[in-house]
């Protein structure tokens, strides 16, 4: 399937801005990562799927690929209207899955920077399990950006997150050392603190965007005797309003004192366009979502590397 380039490049630079691609549903503004698009389609039939989610039309194929069609305008409304020949597929690549999207149409791509996208509060987005991840606005338009990993979350739960990875692993060592998390999902920092939580992390440091973080840490440049207390460890999704994780590893990995600190990209957007650009910023490690699993693996080996250097 052919990759969406500019969303990618877009998000390598660092610059802490997104393109946010514009659709309609019922003729409600909404909006998603431009990063997260590989294709737009004209919608077409396909074939309807037993025992699936009420949100699941079902799969077409259209080349190589069998893909999932979400009906997005019933997920929103919990309506069922009969699809129309003119709506459109947004076809859709995160957490290593392709996902078509049925929308009623498609507006345009703004450029604009995540502080421009405010978190919504809880009468917005529907209470902390709310699909809407940030309110952005466009060329004068208020844009719903919605939540996609969350919808996919709740259609299909065997694709997320899961914290029998964790049970398998039996009885572990707690670690008390300090770990910062941003994480803007509200479900999925709830996912994320209960399964590192199980692994034996006990000291965790949640935080709803990349900039809470950075106020955070940053006072600790000043005081490097004292940061193992304060940071031992800090993952970040890439996707967050106020500041994406892209633009904090760069800025922690640009401080003297504060790149010491081992940096982890947890997101659905690694690919390999994408980690590229996060070891030019000086990750550590990339992990695509939803392995968390491979994420506790991947923080004993970094803690315990540290630990022999000192």
């Amino acid at each position: 399937m052919q990759e969406n380039k500019r969303g990618n490049i877009l998000l390598e630079s660092g610059t802490n801005e997104i393109e946010i691609m514009q659709f309609t549903v019922d003729d409600n503004l909404y909006g998603i990562n431009v990063a997260k698009v590989r294709e737009i389609m004209m919608s077409v039939p396909v074939k309807a799927m037993p025992h699936a989610h009420p949100a699941v039309e079902g799969i077409f194929k259209p080349r190589d690929v069998v893909l999932t069609v979400v009906d997005l305008p019933f997920y929103l409304t919990g309506q069922h209207s009969k699809p129309n020949p003119k709506d459109l597929f947004i076809v859709t690549n995160f957490n290593k899955m392709y996902i078509a999207f049925r929308v009623h149409t498609v507006v345009g791509i703004s450029r604009i920077s995540w502080t421009d996208i405010q978190k919504p509060d809880k009468t917005v987005s529907g209470g902390e399990e709310g699909v809407a991840t940030g309110i952005a606005q466009c060329e004068g338009q208020l844009v719903t950006v919605l939540d996609f990993e969350r919808i996919v979350a709740e259609i299909a739960p065997e694709t997320t997150i899961q914290i029998s990875e964790i049970e398998k692993k039996g009885a572990r060592a707690q670690r008390s050392c300090p770990v910062l998390v941003a994480e803007d999902s509200i479900l999925l920092s709830r996912m994320i603190q209960d399964s590192l939580e199980k692994a034996g992390y006990t000291n965790l440091h949640m935080f709803a965007n990349g900039q809470e973080l950075w106020d955070y840490i940053e006072p600790l440049a000043e005081e490097p005797a004292n940061l193992e207390r304060h940071a031992a460890l800090v993952i970040t999704d890439i996707e967050m309003p106020s500041m994406d994780g892209h633009r904090l590893t760069k800025l922690i990995k640009s401080d003297p004192v504060l790149r010491e600190i081992p940096v982890i990209i947890f997101s659905s957007l690694v690919t390999e366009e994408m980690r590229v650009k996060g070891k030019e910023l000086g990750a550590d490690e990339q992990l695509s979502k939803p392995e968390i699993g491979h994420l506790v693996d991947v923080m004993d080996g970094l803690l315990d590397k540290k630990k022999q250097a000192r």
